[in-house]
């Protein structure tokens, strides 16, 4: 087990099975793949376990590395914790923060609050984890989360930031061919963007007493961004944010009332992080630039 004591290792498992090959892994980290093979190989002879499965398309974590990823992931989080309650003992302000959002608040949101953060505190790094999975703040797998749902876990710090409501949308192009539906009992006629997996459209509009199966959707996708993509190219009503949505140039919202109550967003970090002089400097700038992004313009 002398190999565990070598953190490069961990590091090297924790990147090939966060990012599935070799060559993302290698990108990550700024090594070689080669490098990083050998790496993976002297963890596991030090382990005494196969952590992946090698197939012709790459790497697989096998059931051994599953096991042992959250144990890699608490080494890193302690790692981290280590460096940021150095940083705080010296008062640094300069090094990295990682911030995880949804897709959706990625690409459409936050560019603009991190491009103000860059300019108030330059000396700042960003990480940004564009993830609609749920990053650990007790592992330290991000620093600070947007949630779009109040986070309950013990010894996380919450601030709600703002709640944005959610319109249906759709591109001129398709409303001057389609028709603008006026009411939402009017929607069965048309083409619409539904998700593929995500049952939260359909839970919703049976909530609101309008029944579709997902054979209703003329066009399904799961990752939001793409979603979003889809309305404004012209291939039905969706439904998004109406701040977002009021945004694109190419989409109009229709002036019906969904009756769906508006998505949270909130702020997280673990207590310990929020500490840290950089954390809490990105924490406030967040606190600051974000909440306007999420209003609708009057």
């Amino acid at each position: 087990m002398d190999g565990l004591r070598d953190w490069t290792l961990v590091q090297s498992f924790l990147a090939v099975a966060e990012t599935g090959s070799l060559s993302a892994a290698a990108a990550l980290l700024g090594r070689s793949q080669p490098t990083l093979g050998r790496q993976v190989a002297a963890l596991e002879t030090a382990l005494g376990a196969q952590l992946f499965d090698r197939h012709a398309r790459g790497l697989r974590i096998s059931p051994a590395g599953t096991a042992l990823l959250p144990h890699a992931r608490a080494m890193r989080g302690a790692l981290h914790g280590l460096t940021m309650a150095a940083a705080e003992q010296a008062g640094e302000m300069a090094g990295t923060v990682r911030l995880t959002a949804s897709v959706f608040l990625s690409q459409y949101v936050l560019p603009p609050v991190l491009a103000g953060i860059r300019r108030a505190a330059p000396e700042i790094r960003i990480e940004l984890v564009a993830s609609d999975e749920s990053e650990n703040l007790h592992f330290r797998e991000a620093d600070i989360a947007l949630r779009m749902y109040r986070p309950a876990q013990l010894d996380i710090v919450t601030r709600h930031l703002a709640d944005i409501e959610i319109g249906a949308f759709a591109a001129r192009s398709y409303l001057d061919r389609a028709g603008r539906p006026q009411d939402i009992s009017e929607l069965a006629g048309h083409d619409l963007v539904g998700f593929d997996r995500n049952p939260l459209i359909i839970d919703t509009m049976q909530a609101l007493g309008l029944s579709l199966a997902r054979e209703d959707f003329a066009v399904r996708c799961d990752n939001q961004a793409t979603y979003m993509a889809l309305i404004r190219a012209g291939c039905g009503i969706g439904f998004a944010q109406v701040p977002v949505g009021r945004a694109e140039p190419l989409v109009e919202q229709l002036p019906m009332d969904l009756g769906v109550p508006p998505l949270p967003v909130w702020l997280a970090a673990h207590e310990k992080m929020r500490q840290s002089p950089r954390i809490r400097r990105v924490w406030d700038l967040i606190l600051r630039d974000l909440p306007p992004r999420c209003r609708v313009a009057s």
